[in-house]
């Protein structure tokens, strides 16, 4: 059984969690220039806990105050020495989680599956295959399934002692779900679907004695239960306006960001845009949908088709790579294909001065949002909107329509006049 289970830290002092938690970072295999990473955040912690008397032991309000007091503006240079407090966030919620669950969970698949056994390892890669081969999945959906599995087995040998699937018991499984009850349903959602699947097969595979995958709770989201937050139009004139055009950088972010908020192109489908698909003669851009593999082809306005020149003529880096858009550091290369570009997102809403923590939906999605709601209030029919959007049925589309209900009515007698014509 992992070491650190023998200890509790809920009353320990937060030096010794601290030493604890980096024993931890070592036994794991973390090199030990992240063992410095991480250290050097904590240790800056336990100052801060000291400084401000804010008790001997970790606190989610000492958590809270450090980062609120240290977290740089997104956009901020930090100077050489200032480096840590990029990824002080997540080194925080790591010390955080250590501290209640008595174990750190490795984030990359393979630094996850480099701790199992064996015996752990072949039906996870069974199940791989399987998913590949059989299923066809995507490989953005493949890769997250298998993180939530590793985790589960992760979960299962350190906090369990469970050293094969062969021994796992009812009892294993709910303890897992019942380790993420601190997260959001939907998220909770997610893992259990993951899990049940994969229990699913080992049961078909003949690998578990009964089928565990009973076991799982359905978690139950309702779809359109929260109101899609939306922009302001005028917070949407002064985001793009904030852009510096003159730059590379600023011509390919201008770029992207009218792709999702003139055409509502998802940040993947940017992020994945070939050159061949800009079709230059009939003024559209023709892409295979990597959500829902569908085809979708849409106009290219003038706005929208004079930036993507402006960046291709001046901005993008000469390169044999067939991706529109790339990133600018050496060496340069293509945005990943599940790459949501949120940080592209926050640096230019920073710029224009939009603050999020006041309700501005604060991702790239958000301006695919936007276009649907904008589309309802201009009482574009449903089904129209579906088609732009790429979704496969009108309910997806619905969901947007909470935003606006009286847009919404319009809407509807719109979609009933057109079948009337046709």
């Amino acid at each position: 059984m992992d070491s650190t289970n023998t200890t509790t830290t809920n009353d320990l002092p937060l030096e010794r969690v601290v030493a604890l938690a980096v024993g931890e970072l070592e036994r794991l295999g973390y090199s030990s220039r992240t063992r410095d990473r991480y250290r050097a955040t904590w240790r800056r912690l336990l100052s801060f806990a000291q400084d401000n008397d804010l008790g001997p032991g970790y606190s989610d309000e000492l958590a809270t105050r450090f980062v609120d007091a240290f977290r740089p503006p997104v956009g901020e240079r930090l100077e050489p020495g200032d480096h840590w407090r990029r990824n002080m966030v997540y080194d925080v919620k790591v010390l955080g989680d250590f501290k209640r669950d008595r174990r750190i969970v490795p984030y990359s698949v393979d630094k996850l599956t480099g701790t199992l056994p064996r015996a752990m390892k072949k039906p996870l890669r069974d199940y791989e295959r399987y998913c590949t081969e059989r299923l066809r999945l995507r490989p953005s959906t493949l890769a997250g399934r298998i993180r939530e599995i590793a985790q589960f087995l992760h979960f299962l040998l350190s906090m369990r002692n469970v050293q094969s699937p062969r021994d796992m018991q009812p009892g294993d499984v709910t303890a897992f779900v019942v380790s993420r009850e601190h997260y959001r349903s939907k998220t909770i959602s997610g893992i259990v679907s993951c899990v049940r699947q994969f229990l699913k097969f080992l049961t078909m595979r003949g690998t578990l004695r009964q089928d565990l995958s009973q076991v799982l709770p359905t978690v139950r989201i309702v779809a359109d239960a929260t109101i899609r937050p939306v922009w302001e139009p005028e917070a949407v004139v002064r985001l793009l306006e904030a852009i510096d055009r003159s730059s590379p950088r600023g011509k390919r972010d201008y770029a992207i960001l009218l792709l999702a908020a003139r055409l509502g192109l998802r940040p993947g489908d940017i992020a994945a845009l070939r050159l061949d698909e800009l079709d230059w003669e009939a003024a559209s851009v023709n892409i295979t949908q990597s959500k829902t593999g569908a085809p979708l082809r849409l106009p290219l306005s003038e706005e929208v088709g004079e930036a993507l020149i402006d960046y291709l003529r001046f901005g993008r880096p000469k390169t044999e790579h067939r991706q529109v858009f790339l990133k600018l550091a050496s060496p340069v290369e293509p945005f990943h294909s599940g790459k949501n570009l949120y940080q592209l997102m926050a640096r230019w809403r920073y710029a224009a001065r939009i603050d999020n923590r006041r309700g501005q939906p604060p991702g790239l999605y958000s301006l695919r949002h936007n276009l649907a709601t904008q589309l309802l209030r201009e009482e574009v029919p449903i089904h129209v909107i579906s088609e732009i959007l790429g979704h496969a049925a009108s309910a997806t589309t619905m969901i947007y329509a909470k935003a606006d209900t009286e847009a919404l009515r319009g809407a509807a007698l719109d979609t009933e006049e057109a079948h009337h014509v046709e």
